[in-house]
């Protein structure tokens, strides 16, 4: 049976605004990604629902509401669990575009006088002032070479979620019902959740390191290299990451106190 057409297709949303993804679609597995010809993809405004499924505390922790919200907005993005990270901040900024306007409101303290004031952000601003992280430069050290690739949003939320068991067992190391054996038995599983989630997180970045004894790209053999290799090495691989991580963060906004004129 043939279905009618909905006479309310006129009134569903439409792109808002157009965006390219700093990565240029590098990184994305085969299959997660629709690349438009032009390299420039349609930005939704977000529905009722996705405002309902962005503000869902689980889901948002475990990050299957920015999945949700990503898809429903950018339609050529089929699976945003692989996104690469140098493409999340300028996709979650186009889809705040997209759906509220270029102008976003903060409220900031003068660290001078301390007054408070609100002040307007122009988001456009923002993703033009946005980095480009090159990952095609490898690591030499010594006989090795090191190659980096962006991790993904879902390793991304892996290393979150770490990051948050890490803290909760720190906090209950400080219990006072505890006692002073317990409270250090509390304290060593979070010192080597620490030194696991930071190693797992340098693993997620690497793509490969190739050796005179040949190429190793596997996950489980990359994580025995970071712990089984040279604290040196391991600083130098270390380094260079947080160098490729602070060339896509966002820069900072210069603001001027309205009362004192201070610029901050």
């Amino acid at each position: 049976m043939t279905q009618n057409p909905n006479p309310l297709q006129a009134w569903f949303r439409r792109a808002a605004i157009y965006m390219r993804l700093p990565s240029q679609g590098q990184y994305w597995p085969e299959g997660s990604l629709d690349m438009p010809t032009n390299g420039e993809f349609p930005v939704l405004p977000m529905t009722a629902l996705d405002e309902i499924t962005y503000r869902t505390p689980d889901a948002l922790f475990n990050g299957q509401a920015v999945v949700d919200v990503v898809q429903s907005c950018l339609p050529n993005i089929r699976d945003a669990w692989l996104m690469p990270s140098t493409d999340l901040i300028s996709v979650l900024i186009s889809i705040r575009i997209a759906s509220y306007g270029q102008d976003m409101e903060i409220v900031s303290t003068c660290p001078k006088c301390n007054e408070t004031q609100d002040y307007t952000l122009d988001l456009r601003q923002i993703l033009d002032g946005l980095g480009q992280t090159d990952f095609s430069q490898s690591l030499s050290i010594n006989d090795l070479e090191v190659f980096f690739a962006p991790m993904n949003y879902r390793q991304q939320t892996q290393i979150g979620m770490d990051q948050y068991e890490t803290q909760r067992l720190i906090a209950n190391s400080q219990d006072a019902a505890l006692t002073d054996d317990q409270k250090n038995q509390a304290l060593n599983e979070a010192m080597k959740r620490i030194s696991q989630a930071t190693t797992r997180a340098m693993a997620f970045g690497i793509a490969g390191i190739r050796a005179p004894s040949g190429f190793a790209s596997e996950p489980e053999h990359i994580m025995e290299f970071l712990t089984q290799c040279d604290r040196r090495v391991y600083a130098a691989i270390r380094d260079h990451q947080v160098t490729l991580r602070e060339a896509g963060e966002i820069k900072p906004v210069d603001i001027t106190c309205g009362g004192c004129e201070n610029r901050y």
